[in-house]
């Protein structure tokens, strides 16, 4: 046994951030705390490190090149897996976990797949979450593909620091300008002179083979097999957006080069601004001024393996937990967590506390049911005392670094800013979970410093300790919560419904039942049929619950519960049913913890296996309030409203449906849909070169692997999962009834089509309320001149939409017109935005611009079928998108 004492310290805030939230800092120009993880299923490689480490001391002289000697790498934490073989200089970590890792290296989900990328889940300007490299991104053996690790991890570290877009589009590699069709690498100004030549190139059976460029007869777009192929050699110095992996590029574009007419992601998202002039407008910027020195410093790298997950439970035991049934809750969560979501192997302490505090158990390693249950034994059963957080327990043999401390409290103590020193040089992660409204105000200071949790509703306590999974473990170790949820019953009333178990899951399954006044009947069934009624019950602590043995069936489950009138609760969690196979998992949050009103919120949730996105899933969040109030969202993965990309697996939506000032939760459901399934990961990444051009000879890369379809979807199952998402804030809310202050969102999917003389629209409609209700009316105009009609939308010829009534929000919209003041003919070009009204005219933000071109077929495409002439009418859309 490991002696181990420690040390009462905080109090109650929100969920789990501190934990999953990025620790990165920026300190006189250089990066501190960035932390990169190499996950646990990684083989082992000793020479990975040393690469890693080559990767970050190039990216920061790029770095520091690039932005002009303002930023640089200075402090880097490398996280080893456990399974990782022990050595000497590897230190253990202190707040770094895979949760708040801000680059993961991570082995390529589907097989080759060895793409870059970012997670962005907001608009421009906003920060990313995550950077993705693979071990041969490190190890430099995609270089010819990519170009070298420093310069993509300068590449993704834009995207994730500075919420930057892509400068190039591999959908669209072609745009019609100037008459003609030129690459998409913001041409005519910024990475003009980058020279190439544009090649056809395909693959079949193993073998591949290039040509000549030929155009789309009906379209005149260069046919989709068209690529642009770099020299090798080049003299231009921008921009490491578009394509770092060429060894002149070292500058961002910046106003005086930006092309504005790309149809790129980053002019669709940022405004046309140049990705100078967002990184200009950034926190980093604003708080920093240029070195002088020609080199930066070289950054400093700390290693930190991967140990036992150690844990000391803090729980208050004071008289006010005799209050509104807390100490009853707290053993109900405390024993769900100790039966089911700490890990085995894991290492658990426990201390109480009221007035004086006191070591109930020492730590002890996890390894068999009867160490679980001598833990919860020592659980409070008495509540009495006052309430004292900071009294102080040294560790005596047993360093506090990278320890976790779950402190259950309801805050009622003063002196808490006290603690703050010994927070701050504490090392250990804590987890503060708050009981009542009572927590004192100051002690919300330490949400910066620590995790966070606070949850008060019908299953709160209980949904936060089951979100208390390690930030450390492999996922298929982690405890997945499939149900929670709770109802209040009249005498014989029945409490029914049905759990899905997918076949990602199923070991370690357990039904946990509570009730508030008397032991109600329960009966779970399986897929088969059979009735399971054989709960463990605990009746003095009103609770019951029922272990399913070996490998829980696949399939749908039912529970059925009766009893007098009272509350009850029920709580589903399982594990993996293979440790290879990733089981499908549901992270969700609120875009910040704090809030003004009348400002709106975002909640995301990212359901995912593994890598793989999952779409077309039913989501729904759950928002309950300081005075009780639950509002309902369906969640959208639709690129509009709220929602930056489609079908990349993260579902979004604005919240506005403020009651009260004070703290809001946040729970989300996940369930399949009728057209749920796996994807490809989104790329937000570096640009994959299909080739180079030396001394005049085309030199081609292999091709990127194909991911199958078949092997994507194969076994797509139902499934059910409920997730936690934290808490936030809200102020500045009066008394009394909240007026209309909320405009319709911004559209940002404008699409235009041009038959015959007509013009279609297409657009998903937003709400009264950001996506929210529906819109009054819309506002169409058109022009000739793009920056006009950006500049000046008010004065810009408008269109009749006298017939067009909003549909409800997120619904697709079609309008179809023709236009009065306009002849359509060939070169003809027509740029169109839109606005929507509210019913007290309130208006949206100026939509992305849909530009509508016609124009001719080159007539010397040899390759157009017979029958087609070559006048026939096609369409060039290209999208704008202003915020």
């Amino acid at each position: 046994m490991v002696s181990f004492k420690m040390f009462v310290l905080t109090l109650a805030l929100y969920l789990l951030q501190g934990a999953g939230t990025s620790l990165i800092k920026l300190n006189n120009n250089g990066y501190e705390d960035v932390v990169i993880a190499i996950d646990p299923d990684v083989e082992e490689d000793e020479n990975l490190i040393q690469q890693i480490k080559d990767m970050v001391s190039e990216a920061s002289t790029y770095l520091y090149e690039a932005t002009e000697k303002r930023f640089y790498f200075k402090g880097v934490s490398i996280l080893i897996p456990k399974t990782w073989q022990t050595k000497p200089d590897y230190e253990p970590p202190k707040l770094e976990t895979y949760k708040n890792a801000d680059i993961l290296i991570e082995v390529p989900n589907p097989p080759g797949n060895d793409v870059p990328r970012t997670d962005q889940f907001g608009q421009c300007g906003e920060m990313g979450e995550r950077i993705h490299l693979t071990p041969d991104i490190i190890s430099g053996k995609k270089l010819e593909a990519y170009g070298p690790p420093g310069r993509i991890l300068v590449h993704e570290w834009a995207h994730l620091r500075w919420g930057v877009f892509e400068e190039y589009n591999e959908e669209e590699r072609f745009y019609q300008s100037g008459g003609k069709y030129v690459p998409v690498k913001d041409t005519h100004r910024c990475s003009e002179a980058i020279t190439g030549i544009n090649r056809a190139y395909s693959c079949s059976g193993g073998s591949c083979s290039f040509g000549t460029c030929r155009s789309d007869p009906k379209t005149g777009k260069p046919k989709k097999e068209c690529l642009f192929v770099p020299d090798k050699v080049q003299n231009e110095k921008a921009s490491i957006m578009f394509m770092q992996s060429i060894d002149s590029v070292v500058e961002f574009c910046t106003e005086k080069n930006h092309n504005k007419e790309a149809p790129n992601a980053h002019n669709r998202k940022c405004d046309l601004r140049s990705t100078w002039e967002v990184i200009q407008d950034s926190q980093d910027y604003k708080t920093s001024t240029p070195m002088t020195e020609a080199q930066p410093p070289q950054p400093s790298f700390s290693l930190k393996q991967i140990r036992e997950r150690v844990l000391c439970l803090v729980l208050d035991k004071s008289g006010s937990m005799s209050l509104e049934d807390r100490l009853n809750r707290l053993h109900q969560a405390s024993k769900l967590f100790l039966l089911q979501i700490i890990e085995k192997a894991s290492w658990v302490g426990m201390v109480t506390f009221d007035s004086a505090a006191s070591v109930q158990s020492e730590l002890v390693q996890i390894e068999t049911d009867a160490q679980r249950d001598t833990l919860i034994s020592k659980l409070p059963a008495v509540a009495s005392g006052g309430t004292s957080i900071c009294h102080l327990f040294l560790p005596s043999k047993f360093s506090t670094d990278g320890s976790e401390i779950v402190l259950l409290t309801d805050g009622e103590d003063n002196t808490i800013s006290t603690c703050f020193d010994e927070v701050k040089q504490s090392g250990a992660i804590i987890h503060t979970v708050a009981l009542g409204t009572s927590a004192a105000k100051e002690l919300e200071k330490l949400s910066d410093m620590t995790g966070k949790h606070n949850l008060e509703n019908i299953n709160g306590l209980i949904d936060a300790f089951s979100a208390l999974s390690s930030g450390n473990g492999l996922i298929t170790q982690r405890s997945i919560q499939l149900e929670s949820t709770g109802a209040t019953l009249s005498n014989g009333e029945w409490m029914n419904g049905t759990i899905i178990v997918d076949n990602t899951v199923g070991n370690d399954t357990l039904f946990l039942v509570t009730w508030t006044e008397q032991q109600p009947q329960m009966f779970v069934s399986d897929p088969s049929g059979k009735t399971y009624d054989n709960f463990s019950v605990d009746a003095n602590f009103k609770m019951a619950y029922l272990q399913i043995p070996n490998t829980a069936k696949d399939g749908i489950w039912t529970y059925s519960l009766t009893s007098s009138a009272q509350t009850l609760t029920l709580t589903v969690t399982s594990r993996a049913a293979n440790p290879n196979v990733p089981p499908i998992t549901v992270d969700s949050k609120m875009n910040k913890d704090t809030n003004t009103f009348p400002n709106p919120m975002v909640v995301y949730a990212e359901v995912r296996q593994g890598s793989l996105p999952i779409t077309g899933a039913t989501v729904t969040a759950l928002i309950e309030s300081a005075d009780g109030t639950t509002v309902t969202l369906e969640l959208l993965d639709n690129g509009a409203g709220a929602d930056a990309y489609k079908n990349d697996g993260v579902y979004s939506r604005y919240f506005t449906a403020y009651k009260t000032n004070g703290r809001y939760s946040l729970k989300v459901r996940a369930l399949q849909g009728a057209n749920t399934q796996r994807s490809r990961p989104q790329v937000n990444g570096a640009l994959y070169i299909p080739g180079w051009v030396e001394n005049g000879e085309i030199k081609m890369n292999p091709p990127k692997p194909e991911i199958s379809e078949d092997e994507i979807q194969a076994n797509m199952q139902s499934f059910s999962r409920t997730a936690l998402g934290g808490s936030f804030i809200v102020s500045n809310i009066t008394s009394g009834c909240i007026a209309d202050v909320f405009p319709p969102n911004q559209i940002l999917d404008l699409e235009a089509n041009i038959e015959d003389d007509h013009i279609n629209l297409t657009w998903t409609a937003p709400g009264d309320d950001y996506d929210n209700g529906r819109a009054q009316k819309y506002i169409i105009r058109m022009s000739k001149d793009i920056i006009k009609l950006r500049e000046d939308f008010d004065n810009a010829l408008q269109v009749n939409t006298t017939d067009l009534i909003p549909s409800d929000a997120n619904s697709k919209e079609v309008f179809v017109f023709k236009p009065e003041n306009f002849t359509i003919e060939n070169g003809t070009t027509i740029f169109l935005a839109i606005k929507a009204a509210d019913k007290v005219n309130l208006t949206s933000p100026l939509s992305n611009i849909a530009r509508a071109s016609q124009s001719i077929p080159p007539s010397e495409d040899s390759s157009s079928p017979s029958g087609v002439s070559i006048s026939t009418i096609v369409l060039s859309v290209v999208v704008f998108f202003f915020f």
